[in-house]
């Protein structure tokens, strides 16, 4: 069973950042893809970024410039770098991972962390 811990979640204005973490079983980097999703109040989730084991990435056309997600396999940590910060990225942010990389994205979502909640305000 794999098992993801966000934390990073927090206030934020607008034009600033916040790093999210999420924490993962040892060895889940090496089996699936990871990926980053969003939840705002209303809203269905959307996926946010992803990035294969090889290093691959892909980004939602919202957050592309914005945001970079990054692992470091030697801690088991998931990292999303998100800066220039708008209210529109309000939203419960979830950690999870997938299946397999095909033509540029995970697919095949399995596992999910519990959410860490971002709030962008002017």
């Amino acid at each position: 069973q794999v098992q993801l811990v966000e934390s990073g979640g927090d206030s934020a204005q607008v034009g600033g950042s916040l790093r999210l973490s999420c924490v993962y079983s040892e060895y889940t980097y090496s089996s699936y893809c990871m990926g980053w999703f969003r939840q705002a109040p209303g809203k269905e989730r959307e996926e946010v970024a992803a990035i294969d084991s090889d290093g691959p990435t892909s980004y939602a056309d919202s957050v592309k410039g914005r945001f970079t997600i990054s692992q470091d396999n030697r801690k088991n940590t998931l990292y999303l770098q998100m800066n220039n910060l708008k209210p529109e990225d309000t939203a419960v942010y979830y950690c999870a991972a997938g299946g397999i990389w095909y033509r540029g994205r995970c697919l095949q979502w399995k596992y999910w962390g519990q959410g860490t909640q971002v709030a962008v305000s002017s």
